[in-house]
């Protein structure tokens, strides 16, 4: 078995939140025998995302600890999330 095989054990890992990995856990010994791959296969894409994610900002700290500007086009959300936030107060959302 190659070390690059997704287990069980690899995606709560790869989740890197142990509240994460316990909801996994959870839907996993839950699922009846005919879901298991499909209970699997979600986890792992979810673990595989997390992973890239990681990897993507690992890749963009470097820039940012060299001092260069970061590829790609960004948008700033700033604004947005802030107005979203201002709305959210007022209606008495915590």
């Amino acid at each position: 078995m190659s070390s690059d095989a997704w287990t069980i054990e690899r995606i709560c890992d790869a989740l890197g939140n142990p509240a994460l990995a316990q909801r996994f856990l959870g839907e996993i010994n839950r699922a009846p025998a005919h879901q298991l791959l499909t209970v699997f296969a979600k986890w792992e894409r979810i673990a595989k995302d997390a992973v890239a994610a990681v990897e993507r900002g690992r890749k963009l700290a470097a820039y940012d600890a060299r001092g260069e500007e970061t590829p790609g086009p960004w948008v700033d959300a700033t604004d947005k999330t802030q107005a979203a936030a201002d709305r959210s107060r007022a209606s008495g959302a915590a």
